[in-house]
């Protein structure tokens, strides 16, 4: 097959893929299952957590057939745009920088992020300036690297695959800090891993890093899935489900305001 018609074939295919999850009733939804209590593997060997019960009642909502799977968080956008799945559930802010790659559907939550520190360190201040020098561990591809790249310069950013990794090098020592979700991060405090450490300073939410909340993502153009999901989570806010879901992860409100 000459190069011309393998690419005409390829963009054929993609055009085809294009909004037909929305046609076919039939939705794949990639989330990263490394990030508890929003995406993790149970004993059991399952996807679990927040965000994986509430695709699964978005898709009860719209009455469509779905199968999650697991991907991991750096690669999660590259495998959306390559067509490996249809949406992603994964905790992801809406933020304008992403907004150039994927579109999204309204708001299902709301998180800020929050420093954590060894308990033997107070850090009532967490600015630029008092970080200076101090090595903060963060899980790489995530909106919390964008906000201390742009922002805390003269400290030591540390990446790692995921949040579970950078706790360890918390716990070995070889980190001074780490930000992530405040959900994520509470709930490691209270593992003996974490029974150490504490929130350091105010919450991080700044809307010019942190977007507008968490929503699904989905390929560009794909407005018939948008609008599915869009009217499934006023579905499930409107009926309890949400806050079934909700009360079931978390002490607290995760939608917001």
């Amino acid at each position: 097959m000459g190069i011309f018609r393998i690419l005409s074939a390829a963009v054929i295919g993609l055009g085809l893929a294009t909004g037909s999850a929305a046609a076919a009733d039939k939705i794949r939804i990639a989330t990263e299952g490394a990030y508890p209590p929003f995406n993790f593997v149970n004993e059991q060997g399952k996807l679990d957590g927040f965000d994986v019960d509430i695709a699964n009642a978005l898709c009860a909502k719209m009455k469509a057939e779905c199968e999650i799977v697991a991907q991991d968080w750096d690669g999660i956008i590259p495998g959306l745009l390559a067509n490996k799945y249809d949406a992603i559930i994964a905790a992801m802010s809406i933020t304008e920088d992403r907004k150039q790659s994927v579109d999204f559907s309204s708001k299902y939550a709301l998180s800020a992020g929050q420093f954590v520190a060894p308990k033997d360190k107070t850090y009532d201040d967490t600015s630029p300036k008092a970080l200076a020098g101090k090595v903060i561990a963060v899980q790489r591809s995530t909106t919390h690297v964008t906000y201390l790249e742009d922002n805390y310069k003269d400290s030591d950013i540390r990446l790692y695959d995921t949040q579970d990794q950078a706790n360890l090098d918390m716990v070995s020592g070889r980190a001074d800090l780490t930000l992530a979700d405040q959900p994520i991060l509470g709930d490691w405090l209270k593992t003996s891993d974490g029974q150490g450490f504490h929130f350091v300073g105010k919450p991080v939410a700044d809307p010019k890093w942190y977007g507008e909340g968490i929503g699904v993502a989905v390929r560009k153009g794909d407005t018939a899935l948008v609008t599915k999901f869009n009217e499934a989570i006023a579905a499930i806010r409107a009926d309890g489900t949400f806050k079934q879901i909700n009360d079931k992860w978390f002490n607290f409100d995760i939608y917001g305001e």
